[in-house]
């Protein structure tokens, strides 16, 4: 998971996870349940942290050692984008609404909002899916091509 690399992040910064709060919005607790991984933050707060660091959703969520932020673009999270690539991705990978809703232990009805644009994907479904996938997580998110 991510929580170690989130402490590295912001101890390279030298920022006490108070400062780090006030950057992101949100609290010092809410800071301290994700480096201890207590807790997971929506995909937005993460935007901000991988914005804010230069670095990449992947780097945050170890799906990849590299810092790097080529072709990654510093933009919000658009959840029409967001569904339109989850959709692509199901598609792809012959997966249906109902295969892919129970891997991930939800419903069909929930992936459809999704996949249409009506609610974003939730962080822990976007990190199971590129986990187990190996798919990127700034594609997923609409951050890279």
């Amino acid at each position: 998971m991510y929580p170690n690399r989130l402490a590295d992040l912001r101890d390279e910064a030298e920022l006490t996870q108070e400062e780090l709060s006030k950057v992101i919005g949100g609290s010092r607790v809410n800071i301290s349940n994700w480096e201890t991984g207590k807790e997971t933050p929506n995909i937005n707060r993460v935007n901000l942290l991988a914005n804010y660091f230069n670095v990449s959703l992947d780097y945050i969520f170890r799906l990849t050692n590299d810092k790097s932020v080529k072709d990654i673009e510093n933009c919000p999270i658009d959840r029409q984008v967001v569904g339109k690539r989850l959709r692509s991705f199901r598609k792809s990978n012959n997966l249906t609404l109902k295969n892919l809703a129970d891997e991930l232990n939800t419903t069909p009805s929930t992936l459809c909002a999704y996949e249409a644009g009506k609610t974003l994907l939730l962080t822990s479904f976007a990190l199971q899916i590129c986990q187990r996938h190996k798919v990127s997580m700034d594609w997923l998110y609409g951050k890279k091509n």
